[in-house]
């Protein structure tokens, strides 16, 4: 079973102030990415933009269903969707703001997870690293991208492995952020 760390989530009334130093694991995730160093205020608009985002990765879970050999790309989709929208949850609450999210992370859920966690997220789990570097970007797993005849490659995940290590991650968000969790709807049969 997957090792992963839990931190409690920040006081919701508490604002986090940081711009880190070029030594930090923030800084050097910008450098990394060439980002522009940000600097991170919780605010109510980021509080209630980041509960929007979570409530639609909630959303978005229904569509983590696997039929045929023909879903496979929709269905990788359907799971960087989920993943970038509960993650940038966190992101936003923590003082990322939107634009600067959208610009320097976009469809990089691998990103989203590692400036997550450089910002007291606490998820350290190798399987969930291994499938956010197989969904990056996501939009290579696109209806679109797919009759342009790219093929990415699934990492050998099997969608029940995808939809497990999907639900613990919002799961995780939900207990760091503080937002109640959507009541999940009966899979189909």
């Amino acid at each position: 079973m997957a090792q992963h760390h839990t931190l409690g989530a920040a006081t919701h009334g508490a604002a986090i102030i940081s711009l880190p130093g070029e030594n930090s694991e923030l800084g050097a995730l910008w450098r990394r990415y060439d980002a522009r160093p940000v600097r991170l205020l919780r605010t109510r608009e980021g509080r209630a933009l980041s509960l929007e985002r979570y409530l639609r990765a909630g959303e978005f879970m229904g569509s983590l269903t696997f039929g045929t050999a023909d879903d496979t790309a929709y269905f990788f989709y359907s799971a960087g969707i989920v993943a970038q929208l509960a993650m940038s949850s966190h992101l936003l609450d923590v003082g990322f703001p939107d634009m600067w999210c959208a610009k320097y992370i976009g469809l990089h859920v691998d990103r989203s997870l590692a400036y997550a966690n450089a910002t007291a997220f606490g998820y350290e789990d190798a399987a969930t690293d291994r499938l956010m570097a197989v969904l990056s970007p996501y939009w290579k797993w696109n209806s679109l991208s797919r009759a342009q005849g790219i093929e990415p490659d699934d990492g050998g995940f099997a969608s029940d492995e995808v939809c497990e290590i999907i639900v613990r991650l919002v799961d995780h968000v939900a207990e760091v952020t503080g937002h109640a969790r959507p009541t999940r709807r009966a899979a189909r049969s």
